[in-house]
């Protein structure tokens, strides 16, 4: 299978992207509520701890980045989290739990994302000639 060059950019942009912004949040976990005028977390421990997630992600979209095609498995996780991220965002806000500012990081962790990792997976399943049966 043959990936074409945009994927490979895609994914590295992708991982460098995740690398800093998991170092950034394990080694100033409250720099982002500070940003954005939110109260200081009790717990910072638990968003370093996101932040190491975020980061390890990065380093699978930089391994996958060398054949998207073979590798999708893991930018097909990455895209469900970045489904999923906004979904519960969503859920938590309407539910008074999130406060709005907590939506900025969705536009540069999720949102923009998935266009470029939908058309990964749908290379991979044109590719493949997957056919869904029921």
């Amino acid at each position: 299978m043959k990936d074409s060059k945009w994927m490979n950019y895609v994914l590295k942009i992708a991982a460098f992207y995740n690398i800093l912004w998991g170092a950034w949040v394990v080694l100033f976990p409250q720099h982002f509520f500070e940003l954005t005028g939110m109260d200081p977390l009790n717990h910072p421990m638990i968003w370093q701890g996101m932040g190491m997630v975020i980061g390890v992600y990065g380093l699978g979209y930089w391994w996958a980045s060398y054949a998207p095609l073979v590798h999708w498995p893991i930018v097909a996780v990455g895209f469900l989290g970045k489904l999923f991220g906004p979904m519960g965002y969503v859920i938590n806000y309407f539910s008074g739990a999130a406060p709005a500012e907590f939506g900025y990081t969705l536009i540069t962790n999720d949102l923009i994302w998935w266009i470029p990792f939908a058309l990964i997976l749908r290379a991979v399943h044109q590719k493949r000639n997957w056919k869904l049966t029921v």
